[in-house]
Protein backbone atom coordinates (compact mmCIF):
# COMPACT_ATOMS: atom_id res chain seq x y z
CA UNK A 1 0.00 0.00 0.00
CA UNK A 2 1.50 3.42 -1.02
CA UNK A 3 2.47 5.52 2.39
CA UNK A 4 2.96 9.16 3.12
CA UNK A 5 4.85 10.23 6.23
CA UNK A 6 4.31 6.47 6.95
CA UNK A 7 1.04 6.63 6.96
CA UNK A 8 -1.67 4.47 4.40
CA UNK A 9 -3.23 7.12 2.03
CA UNK A 10 -6.15 5.34 1.67
CA UNK A 11 -5.95 6.55 5.86
CA UNK A 12 -5.36 10.07 5.17
CA UNK A 13 -8.12 9.69 3.24
CA UNK A 14 -11.11 8.44 5.28
CA UNK A 15 -9.54 10.74 7.40
CA UNK A 16 -9.81 13.78 5.63
CA UNK A 17 -13.20 13.24 4.42
CA UNK A 18 -14.40 12.74 8.17
CA UNK A 19 -12.74 15.65 9.35
CA UNK A 20 -14.30 18.16 6.70
CA UNK A 21 -13.31 21.72 5.43
CA UNK A 22 -13.16 23.10 9.24
CA UNK A 23 -14.23 22.30 12.89
CA UNK A 24 -18.26 22.24 13.14
CA UNK A 25 -19.27 23.34 16.46
CA UNK A 26 -22.99 23.48 16.69
CA UNK A 27 -25.56 25.64 19.08
CA UNK A 28 -28.73 24.91 19.58
CA UNK A 29 -29.75 27.60 22.28
CA UNK A 30 -31.59 30.38 21.77
CA UNK A 31 -30.14 34.29 21.74
CA UNK A 32 -32.35 37.08 23.30
CA UNK A 33 -32.03 40.54 20.93
CA UNK A 34 -32.82 44.21 22.40
CA UNK A 35 -35.11 46.33 20.24
CA UNK A 36 -34.42 49.82 20.20
CA UNK A 37 -36.99 53.35 19.69
CA UNK A 38 -35.03 55.86 17.96
CA UNK A 39 -38.12 57.73 17.18
CA UNK A 40 -37.88 57.87 13.34
CA UNK A 41 -41.72 56.77 12.53
CA UNK A 42 -40.59 57.01 8.81
CA UNK A 43 -37.85 54.18 9.13
CA UNK A 44 -37.18 51.83 6.66
CA UNK A 45 -34.90 48.72 5.47
CA UNK A 46 -31.40 49.66 6.02
CA UNK A 47 -28.52 48.00 4.08
CA UNK A 48 -24.98 48.00 5.94
CA UNK A 49 -25.29 51.95 7.38
CA UNK A 50 -23.59 51.51 10.17
CA UNK A 51 -20.71 50.80 12.34
CA UNK A 52 -18.87 50.09 15.36
CA UNK A 53 -16.69 52.93 16.34
CA UNK A 54 -13.24 53.59 18.23
CA UNK A 55 -15.24 56.26 20.77
CA UNK A 56 -17.56 52.90 22.24
CA UNK A 57 -20.27 53.78 19.96
CA UNK A 58 -22.62 52.52 17.59
CA UNK A 59 -23.38 55.18 14.01
CA UNK A 60 -26.00 53.79 12.61
CA UNK A 61 -28.82 55.32 9.93
CA UNK A 62 -32.47 54.97 9.53
CA UNK A 63 -33.80 54.86 5.84
CA UNK A 64 -36.29 57.13 4.84
CA UNK A 65 -38.86 56.57 1.61
CA UNK A 66 -40.28 60.11 2.12
CA UNK A 67 -40.91 63.02 -0.41
CA UNK A 68 -40.13 65.30 2.28
CA UNK A 69 -37.79 64.07 5.05
CA UNK A 70 -34.17 62.00 4.33
CA UNK A 71 -32.66 59.51 6.39
CA UNK A 72 -31.60 59.98 9.82
CA UNK A 73 -28.20 59.33 11.36
CA UNK A 74 -27.92 58.39 15.50
CA UNK A 75 -25.45 56.97 17.64
CA UNK A 76 -26.35 54.82 20.37
CA UNK A 77 -23.70 54.78 23.89
CA UNK A 78 -23.54 51.21 25.25
CA UNK A 79 -21.42 52.83 28.66
CA UNK A 80 -24.46 55.25 28.84
CA UNK A 81 -27.41 53.13 27.23
CA UNK A 82 -28.50 56.46 25.25
CA UNK A 83 -29.38 56.86 21.76
CA UNK A 84 -28.41 60.49 20.38
CA UNK A 85 -29.82 61.75 16.76
CA UNK A 86 -26.84 62.93 14.62
CA UNK A 87 -28.27 64.67 11.84
CA UNK A 88 -30.71 64.23 8.35
CA UNK A 89 -28.26 63.57 5.81
CA UNK A 90 -30.39 65.61 3.71
CA UNK A 91 -29.66 68.51 5.19
CA UNK A 92 -25.73 67.07 5.66
CA UNK A 93 -25.47 67.12 1.94
CA UNK A 94 -26.92 71.04 1.87
CA UNK A 95 -29.54 70.44 0.12
CA UNK A 96 -32.58 71.20 2.83
CA UNK A 97 -35.60 72.97 1.21
CA UNK A 98 -34.58 72.24 -2.21
CA UNK A 99 -37.54 70.10 -2.73
CA UNK A 100 -35.23 67.73 -4.42
CA UNK A 101 -36.06 64.12 -3.54
CA UNK A 102 -33.94 63.59 -0.55
CA UNK A 103 -30.99 62.05 0.33
CA UNK A 104 -33.08 58.04 1.57
CA UNK A 105 -30.49 56.02 2.53
CA UNK A 106 -27.06 55.51 3.32
CA UNK A 107 -26.42 51.91 2.12
CA UNK A 108 -22.73 51.75 2.91
CA UNK A 109 -20.53 50.50 5.88
CA UNK A 110 -18.86 53.77 7.51
CA UNK A 111 -15.01 53.78 7.44
CA UNK A 112 -13.66 55.82 10.53
CA UNK A 113 -10.48 57.86 9.71
CA UNK A 114 -8.55 60.67 12.10
CA UNK A 115 -11.37 61.09 14.03
CA UNK A 116 -14.31 60.98 11.10
CA UNK A 117 -16.49 59.29 9.56
CA UNK A 118 -16.57 58.44 5.82
CA UNK A 119 -19.87 57.37 4.09
CA UNK A 120 -21.84 58.25 1.52
CA UNK A 121 -25.92 58.88 0.77
CA UNK A 122 -28.33 57.09 -1.68
CA UNK A 123 -31.96 57.17 -2.99
CA UNK A 124 -34.70 56.17 -1.44
CA UNK A 125 -37.81 56.66 -4.16
CA UNK A 126 -37.89 53.89 -6.36
CA UNK A 127 -40.60 52.56 -8.53
CA UNK A 128 -40.93 48.84 -8.25
CA UNK A 129 -41.87 46.30 -11.31
CA UNK A 130 -41.61 42.54 -10.03
CA UNK A 131 -37.79 42.56 -8.45
CA UNK A 132 -36.25 45.49 -10.28
CA UNK A 133 -36.52 48.91 -8.35
CA UNK A 134 -35.93 52.12 -10.71
CA UNK A 135 -35.60 56.13 -9.53
CA UNK A 136 -39.06 57.09 -9.49
CA UNK A 137 -40.54 60.67 -11.30
CA UNK A 138 -40.61 63.25 -8.58
CA UNK A 139 -44.49 64.35 -8.39
CA UNK A 140 -45.48 67.67 -8.65
CA UNK A 141 -43.61 70.61 -7.50
CA UNK A 142 -40.30 68.92 -6.81
CA UNK A 143 -37.77 68.17 -8.47
CA UNK A 144 -35.39 64.77 -9.73
CA UNK A 145 -32.86 63.51 -7.42
CA UNK A 146 -29.54 65.56 -6.90
CA UNK A 147 -27.23 62.71 -6.94
CA UNK A 148 -25.77 61.00 -3.73
CA UNK A 149 -22.65 62.62 -1.83
CA UNK A 150 -19.75 61.55 -0.11
CA UNK A 151 -20.15 62.48 3.60
CA UNK A 152 -17.79 62.86 6.58
CA UNK A 153 -18.97 63.40 10.06
CA UNK A 154 -16.59 64.72 12.67
CA UNK A 155 -17.29 62.26 15.99
CA UNK A 156 -15.70 65.32 18.32
CA UNK A 157 -17.89 68.53 17.16
CA UNK A 158 -20.50 66.21 15.87
CA UNK A 159 -20.39 68.71 12.10
CA UNK A 160 -21.07 67.35 8.74
CA UNK A 161 -18.74 68.10 6.00
CA UNK A 162 -20.06 67.55 2.15
CA UNK A 163 -17.18 66.09 0.12
CA UNK A 164 -18.49 65.78 -3.34
CA UNK A 165 -21.77 64.64 -5.55
CA UNK A 166 -22.07 61.93 -7.50
CA UNK A 167 -22.62 63.10 -11.74
CA UNK A 168 -26.07 62.31 -13.12
CA UNK A 169 -27.98 62.05 -10.68
CA UNK A 170 -27.01 58.98 -9.48
CA UNK A 171 -27.23 57.47 -5.80
CA UNK A 172 -24.12 55.89 -4.13
CA UNK A 173 -24.59 52.18 -3.48
CA UNK A 174 -21.12 50.72 -2.58
CA UNK A 175 -18.12 52.64 -0.78
CA UNK A 176 -15.26 52.16 0.77
CA UNK A 177 -12.12 54.20 1.53
CA UNK A 178 -8.40 53.60 1.68
CA UNK A 179 -7.38 55.45 4.65
CA UNK A 180 -3.76 55.50 4.02
CA UNK A 181 -3.95 57.45 0.55
CA UNK A 182 -6.72 59.48 1.45
CA UNK A 183 -8.76 57.97 -1.27
CA UNK A 184 -12.90 57.62 -1.16
CA UNK A 185 -14.08 54.95 -3.64
CA UNK A 186 -17.75 54.44 -4.84
CA UNK A 187 -20.04 52.72 -7.42
CA UNK A 188 -23.27 54.72 -8.85
CA UNK A 189 -26.97 53.05 -8.99
CA UNK A 190 -28.26 52.49 -11.25
CA UNK A 191 -25.38 52.90 -14.06
CA UNK A 192 -22.68 51.36 -12.13
CA UNK A 193 -19.91 54.22 -12.77
CA UNK A 194 -16.89 54.27 -10.18
CA UNK A 195 -16.18 57.04 -8.85
CA UNK A 196 -12.48 57.54 -6.35
CA UNK A 197 -12.45 60.90 -4.72
CA UNK A 198 -8.96 62.18 -3.28
CA UNK A 199 -9.27 63.72 -0.42
CA UNK A 200 -6.47 66.06 -0.63
CA UNK A 201 -6.73 67.33 -4.36
CA UNK A 202 -10.68 67.63 -3.99
CA UNK A 203 -10.91 65.53 -7.31
CA UNK A 204 -13.92 63.53 -8.19
CA UNK A 205 -13.28 61.69 -11.16
CA UNK A 206 -15.75 59.45 -13.12
CA UNK A 207 -13.74 55.95 -14.67
CA UNK A 208 -17.38 55.32 -16.05
CA UNK A 209 -19.92 52.07 -16.39
CA UNK A 210 -18.49 49.11 -16.00
CA UNK A 211 -21.72 47.34 -15.73
CA UNK A 212 -23.31 47.62 -18.63
CA UNK A 213 -26.77 49.22 -18.01
CA UNK A 214 -26.15 48.53 -14.60
CA UNK A 215 -29.81 48.11 -12.74
CA UNK A 216 -31.61 49.98 -14.83
CA UNK A 217 -33.91 46.99 -15.87
CA UNK A 218 -32.37 47.28 -19.51
CA UNK A 219 -31.74 44.01 -21.90
CA UNK A 220 -27.73 44.38 -20.49
CA UNK A 221 -29.18 44.00 -17.16
CA UNK A 222 -26.35 43.77 -14.57
CA UNK A 223 -26.50 43.90 -10.62
CA UNK A 224 -23.91 46.18 -9.08
CA UNK A 225 -21.64 44.70 -6.43
CA UNK A 226 -22.13 45.94 -3.36
CA UNK A 227 -18.58 45.51 -1.01
CA UNK A 228 -15.47 47.16 -2.34
CA UNK A 229 -12.30 45.80 -0.16
CA UNK A 230 -8.82 47.56 -0.42
CA UNK A 231 -5.63 45.91 -0.45
CA UNK A 232 -3.79 48.19 1.59
CA UNK A 233 0.12 47.56 0.51
CA UNK A 234 -0.69 49.06 -3.17
CA UNK A 235 -3.92 50.66 -2.71
CA UNK A 236 -6.08 48.32 -5.29
CA UNK A 237 -9.89 48.15 -4.83
CA UNK A 238 -11.29 44.76 -5.73
CA UNK A 239 -15.06 44.43 -6.84
CA UNK A 240 -17.01 42.00 -8.43
CA UNK A 241 -20.04 41.71 -11.23
CA UNK A 242 -22.86 39.06 -11.82
CA UNK A 243 -21.23 37.26 -14.50
CA UNK A 244 -18.27 36.02 -12.03
CA UNK A 245 -15.03 38.39 -12.69
CA UNK A 246 -12.97 39.65 -10.23
CA UNK A 247 -12.50 43.84 -11.36
CA UNK A 248 -9.44 45.97 -9.82
CA UNK A 249 -8.69 49.25 -9.92
CA UNK A 250 -4.74 49.75 -10.06
CA UNK A 251 -3.90 52.57 -7.88
CA UNK A 252 -0.65 52.88 -9.47
CA UNK A 253 -2.39 53.92 -13.00
CA UNK A 254 -5.78 54.91 -11.65
CA UNK A 255 -7.15 52.17 -14.47
CA UNK A 256 -9.57 49.23 -13.90
CA UNK A 257 -8.53 45.96 -15.12
CA UNK A 258 -9.94 42.35 -15.12
CA UNK A 259 -8.24 39.79 -12.70
CA UNK A 260 -6.92 37.32 -15.41
CA UNK A 261 -6.01 34.60 -12.93
CA UNK A 262 -9.45 33.40 -11.46
CA UNK A 263 -12.87 33.85 -10.68
CA UNK A 264 -16.02 33.34 -8.95
CA UNK A 265 -17.97 30.99 -11.52
CA UNK A 266 -17.63 28.64 -9.37
CA UNK A 267 -20.21 25.43 -9.67
CA UNK A 268 -20.74 25.51 -5.57
CA UNK A 269 -22.23 28.65 -5.68
CA UNK A 270 -25.11 27.30 -8.21
CA UNK A 271 -25.92 27.99 -11.49
CA UNK A 272 -26.87 31.93 -12.47
CA UNK A 273 -28.40 34.57 -15.37
CA UNK A 274 -26.56 37.18 -14.93
CA UNK A 275 -28.98 39.11 -16.84
CA UNK A 276 -31.73 38.64 -14.00
CA UNK A 277 -31.93 41.47 -11.40
CA UNK A 278 -33.83 38.66 -8.83
CA UNK A 279 -29.78 37.63 -7.23
CA UNK A 280 -25.97 38.61 -7.36
CA UNK A 281 -24.91 36.01 -9.87
CA UNK A 282 -22.15 35.04 -8.99
CA UNK A 283 -20.45 38.53 -7.33
CA UNK A 284 -19.69 38.59 -3.83
CA UNK A 285 -22.57 39.96 -1.57
CA UNK A 286 -19.92 40.71 1.22
CA UNK A 287 -16.65 40.72 1.32
CA UNK A 288 -13.58 42.26 4.10
CA UNK A 289 -10.02 42.65 4.10
CA UNK A 290 -8.16 40.12 6.01
CA UNK A 291 -4.74 41.87 7.31
CA UNK A 292 -2.75 38.85 8.76
CA UNK A 293 -3.61 37.06 5.19
CA UNK A 294 -3.52 39.61 3.03
CA UNK A 295 -6.46 38.28 1.50
CA UNK A 296 -10.18 39.23 1.02
CA UNK A 297 -12.78 37.05 3.09
CA UNK A 298 -15.99 37.07 1.01
CA UNK A 299 -19.43 35.01 0.92
CA UNK A 300 -21.28 34.48 -1.92
CA UNK A 301 -24.80 35.66 -1.28
CA UNK A 302 -27.25 33.12 -2.14
CA UNK A 303 -25.49 29.97 -1.63
CA UNK A 304 -23.31 31.29 1.45
CA UNK A 305 -20.82 29.74 0.45
CA UNK A 306 -17.40 31.38 2.57
CA UNK A 307 -14.33 31.93 -0.21
CA UNK A 308 -10.72 33.43 0.22
CA UNK A 309 -9.26 35.47 -2.55
CA UNK A 310 -5.29 36.06 -2.77
CA UNK A 311 -4.90 39.22 -4.87
CA UNK A 312 -1.29 38.42 -5.51
CA UNK A 313 -1.90 34.81 -6.38
CA UNK A 314 -4.90 35.67 -8.16
CA UNK A 315 -6.50 32.53 -6.68
CA UNK A 316 -10.05 31.92 -5.57
CA UNK A 317 -10.13 29.00 -2.65
CA UNK A 318 -13.87 27.61 -1.77
CA UNK A 319 -13.73 27.51 1.83
CA UNK A 320 -17.35 25.83 3.23
CA UNK A 321 -21.06 26.91 3.46
CA UNK A 322 -21.88 29.00 6.29
CA UNK A 323 -25.17 29.26 6.31
CA UNK A 324 -27.63 28.13 9.31
CA UNK A 325 -27.79 24.81 10.29
CA UNK A 326 -31.26 24.78 9.39
CA UNK A 327 -30.59 25.82 5.99
CA UNK A 328 -27.84 23.28 5.38
CA UNK A 329 -29.87 20.50 6.51
CA UNK A 330 -32.71 21.68 3.83
CA UNK A 331 -29.99 21.86 1.01
CA UNK A 332 -31.60 25.04 0.17
CA UNK A 333 -30.39 28.80 -1.06
CA UNK A 334 -31.44 31.50 1.78
CA UNK A 335 -34.82 33.06 1.26
CA UNK A 336 -33.82 36.05 0.51
CA UNK A 337 -32.84 36.18 -3.48
CA UNK A 338 -29.63 38.56 -2.93
CA UNK A 339 -28.26 36.77 0.13
CA UNK A 340 -27.20 38.79 3.19
CA UNK A 341 -24.69 42.34 4.01
CA UNK A 342 -24.30 41.71 7.02
CA UNK A 343 -21.11 39.70 7.65
CA UNK A 344 -17.92 41.53 9.28
CA UNK A 345 -15.15 40.92 11.07
CA UNK A 346 -15.45 41.08 14.73
CA UNK A 347 -13.22 42.87 17.24
CA UNK A 348 -10.80 40.19 17.91
CA UNK A 349 -9.53 40.35 14.30
CA UNK A 350 -10.03 37.03 13.42
CA UNK A 351 -13.94 36.19 13.77
CA UNK A 352 -16.25 36.87 10.91
CA UNK A 353 -19.86 37.72 12.26
CA UNK A 354 -22.78 36.64 9.99
CA UNK A 355 -26.28 37.24 10.45
CA UNK A 356 -28.83 35.05 8.49
CA UNK A 357 -31.72 33.54 8.03
CA UNK A 358 -32.55 29.56 8.79
CA UNK A 359 -35.15 27.76 6.66
CA UNK A 360 -38.24 27.90 8.02
CA UNK A 361 -40.03 24.06 7.68
CA UNK A 362 -43.45 23.19 8.25
CA UNK A 363 -44.45 19.50 8.39
CA UNK A 364 -41.54 18.34 7.24
CA UNK A 365 -41.44 20.85 4.10
CA UNK A 366 -39.55 24.43 3.80
CA UNK A 367 -41.98 27.14 3.63
CA UNK A 368 -41.45 31.02 2.31
CA UNK A 369 -42.52 33.32 5.00
CA UNK A 370 -42.38 36.35 2.52
CA UNK A 371 -45.35 37.99 3.02
CA UNK A 372 -44.79 41.73 1.03
CA UNK A 373 -44.52 42.57 -2.55
CA UNK A 374 -41.55 41.54 -4.09
CA UNK A 375 -38.82 44.27 -4.18
CA UNK A 376 -40.30 46.61 -1.10
CA UNK A 377 -38.01 46.79 1.81
CA UNK A 378 -40.69 46.63 4.36
CA UNK A 379 -43.72 44.34 5.08
CA UNK A 380 -44.16 41.55 6.84
CA UNK A 381 -41.23 39.13 6.59
CA UNK A 382 -40.94 35.98 8.87
CA UNK A 383 -37.01 35.25 9.04
CA UNK A 384 -35.81 32.84 11.37
CA UNK A 385 -32.47 34.68 12.10
CA UNK A 386 -29.21 33.08 13.30
CA UNK A 387 -26.19 34.45 14.45
CA UNK A 388 -22.82 32.28 12.80
CA UNK A 389 -19.60 33.17 14.14
CA UNK A 390 -16.04 31.87 11.70
CA UNK A 391 -13.11 31.79 13.71
CA UNK A 392 -10.62 31.92 10.64
CA UNK A 393 -7.74 30.84 12.08
CA UNK A 394 -9.03 27.64 13.76
CA UNK A 395 -11.35 27.14 10.60
CA UNK A 396 -14.29 26.62 13.33
CA UNK A 397 -17.75 27.12 12.28
CA UNK A 398 -21.06 27.92 15.44
CA UNK A 399 -24.40 28.51 14.57
CA UNK A 400 -25.25 30.12 18.02
CA UNK A 401 -28.86 29.70 17.86
CA UNK A 402 -31.81 31.58 16.28
CA UNK A 403 -32.61 35.51 17.27
CA UNK A 404 -36.19 36.17 19.68
CA UNK A 405 -37.04 38.86 21.30
CA UNK A 406 -38.27 39.16 24.87
CA UNK A 407 -41.80 38.63 23.45
CA UNK A 408 -40.86 36.16 21.24
CA UNK A 409 -41.09 38.17 17.62
CA UNK A 410 -38.63 37.81 15.80
CA UNK A 411 -36.22 40.59 13.65
CA UNK A 412 -36.36 40.21 9.79
CA UNK A 413 -34.98 42.31 6.65
CA UNK A 414 -31.76 41.93 8.62
CA UNK A 415 -28.90 43.21 5.97
CA UNK A 416 -26.45 45.36 8.44
CA UNK A 417 -24.15 44.65 11.59
CA UNK A 418 -21.67 45.79 13.73
CA UNK A 419 -20.03 44.04 16.67
CA UNK A 420 -19.08 46.12 19.78
CA UNK A 421 -16.20 46.49 22.00
CA UNK A 422 -17.55 43.59 24.18
CA UNK A 423 -18.57 41.29 21.36
CA UNK A 424 -22.16 42.73 21.30
CA UNK A 425 -23.59 42.35 17.96
CA UNK A 426 -25.79 45.15 16.32
CA UNK A 427 -28.11 45.72 13.27
CA UNK A 428 -31.08 47.54 12.25
CA UNK A 429 -34.39 45.32 12.14
CA UNK A 430 -38.10 45.10 11.53
CA UNK A 431 -39.00 44.67 14.96
CA UNK A 432 -42.45 43.20 15.73
CA UNK A 433 -44.45 44.64 18.25
CA UNK A 434 -47.05 46.76 19.66
CA UNK A 435 -45.41 49.78 17.34
CA UNK A 436 -43.92 47.44 14.54
CA UNK A 437 -40.99 49.35 13.17
CA UNK A 438 -37.35 48.95 11.89
CA UNK A 439 -34.56 50.24 14.24
CA UNK A 440 -31.66 49.10 16.32
CA UNK A 441 -31.43 45.83 17.49
CA UNK A 442 -28.56 44.04 19.91
CA UNK A 443 -27.59 40.55 20.50
CA UNK A 444 -25.59 39.74 23.15
CA UNK A 445 -21.70 38.61 23.23
CA UNK A 446 -21.38 35.01 22.62
CA UNK A 447 -19.02 32.79 23.39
Amino acid sequence: MVKKWGIPIAFLALWAFCAGPAVRAQESKHLSARGFDSGFELSNGTFNGMLAASDGKIYYVLCAENIDIGAQMYSYNPATDKIEHLGDLTEASREKDLKTVPQGKSHVTFVESNGKLYFATHVDWYSVQGELESMAAPPPGYKPYPGGHFLAYDMASGKFENLAKAPSGQGIISMNMDTQRGRLYGLTWPSGYFLRYDLKSRELRNLGPLYRDGEGGHATLRVLCRALPIDPRDGSVYFTNADGDILRYRYDRDAIETVQGDNLRKDYFGTWNPLTGENMGYGWRQAIWYAPENAIYAIHGRSAYLFRFDPRAERVDVLERIASEPSERSGMYDDFHFGYLSFTLGPDGHTLYYLTEGAIVENGRRVAKYERAPGESRGEKIEDLHLITYDIPAAKYIDHGAVFFSDGGRPGLVNSIAVGKDGSVYCITDIPGKRRHIDLVRIPPVE
